[in-house]
């Protein structure tokens, strides 16, 4: 089979790695594109000729591809062994839901479900919300309380604050004495108090702090959403891709679906790995989300504790068996790993239930958990020491 052109590459004059490469499916890149909603009109026709192009070739094998943009980045869903035109009804509902996802969990958007109850809870009052929103704030609380408070989305002030709410990403002044006046306050998702009667269900915040931010959450949900739609509908062979953010469905024809972790320096992936039936995956990066000052590079993980953007980390990648939550997972638990300092790494997986996973450190130093290393088809020679 030949290798599809990349029409959005030649669109935009931009180098994407091809990831509709017949040989493997490049991933994580949390925002490789930040101006790219201001070009909404190119990108859907790149987009509808891309469809076309891998659809209307003779011989072709039946694969759907739809792109979008959502969630301030690219999402691409593959879905094989299907009708065009149901595999394209599939994929107009999955990106619906998504959009829908994305203007109720909008971190800066004033008129979002999320900012209406940030306001509620700086002024101290107690306001409505609807059952999904109740599950998702459950679900951030107990993970926060696994993962000892570094996976924190009640830091949105914080995040606010370094400038990573907004569409582009510059440089800010770094103002120390705010940064720990926020730190003092300690918001943490514990301090959110959820009152549930017959007449539906009410969030409070005991801390006026608060202020969610679900950007390191609402991703691996919405792929955990998509993947239970396609599974109703009975479609068994599906990759979605947000962001880096990846969930497989069964197999791409008589293949595992294969994807291709990003170098965090380099262009091109430093290694691949199958992706089996419902197994995630998903990497946080210092690479794509992040502005530099005085030569220092800020990235938007940041550390609760200190307040500051986590130095010490290029990249986490983890993987996630099927499950549940599995791409929620993919897109959580990376974080806590990246602020974990190096010798409480392992613990840190432990915690949160993370058997594979891959860490390169600040000096591009390779680590691998045993399960992950028996996975991982690296791309070159590469050192990697076997973490515990």
């Amino acid at each position: 089979m030949q290798r599809p052109i990349n029409l959005w590459s030649l669109c935009t004059k931009i180098r994407w790695n091809n990831l509709f490469s017949h040989r493997e499916h490049r991933v994580h890149r949390e925002n490789p594109l930040p101006f790219l909603k201001h070009r909404i009109s190119l990108w859907s026709l790149c987009a509808l000729w891309l469809t076309v192009l891998a659809l209307s070739s003779c011989g072709r094998e039946p694969l759907y591809q739809s792109q979008s943009y959502v969630f301030g980045t690219l999402v691409d869903i593959s879905i094989y062994g299907e009708e065009v035109s149901r595999a394209a009804d599939l994929a107009a509902v999955i990106q619906q839901d998504f959009q829908r996802l994305h203007h109720k969990l909008h971190a800066w958007n004033e008129d979002s479900d999320l900012s209406r109850l940030n306001r509620a809870f700086a002024a101290g009052e107690r306001v409505t919300i609807d059952p999904e929103l109740a599950q998702l704030i459950k679900q951030a609380q107990q993970l926060s309380a696994q993962s000892d408070g570094l996976f924190n989305p009640a830091i949105g002030q914080l995040i606010g604050h370094w400038g990573f709410q907004r569409d582009m990403f510059k440089p800010v002044s770094i103002d120390r004495d705010a940064i720990e006046k926020l730190v003092a306050a300690n918001p943490q998702m514990s301090d959110i108090v959820l009152h549930e009667s017959a007449s539906g269900i009410e969030a409070e915040s005991r801390n006026p702090a608060v202020k969610l931010d679900f950007g390191g959450y609402a991703k691996g949900y919405a792929l955990d959403r998509a993947a239970a739609y396609l599974r109703a509908e009975g479609t068994h062979n599906a990759l979605i891709n947000i962001g880096g953010n990846v969930i497989a469905l069964g197999k791409r024809g008589e293949r595992n679906w294969r994807v291709g972790i990003q170098h965090p320096r380099k262009p091109g992936a430093i290694a691949s790995l199958d992706l089996e039936d419902g197994w995630a995956i998903g990497t946080s990066g210092d690479y794509q989300r992040y502005f530099e000052l005085d030569g220092q590079r800020y990235c938007h993980v940041l550390d609760p504790r200190s307040g500051f953007p986590a130095h010490h980390t290029q990249a986490v990648t983890v993987l996630l068996p099927p499950g549940e939550l599995s791409g929620t997972l993919s897109d959580v638990a990376s974080k806590p790993i990246f602020i974990s300092n190096d010798g409480k790494r392992s613990d840190m997986a432990k915690k949160l239930g993370v058997e594979n996973f891959m860490v390169i450190d600040d000096a591009g130093n390779i680590a691998a958990s045993p399960a992950m290393l028996q996975r991982l088809k690296w791309k070159n020679d590469v050192e990697v020491r076997t973490l515990p």
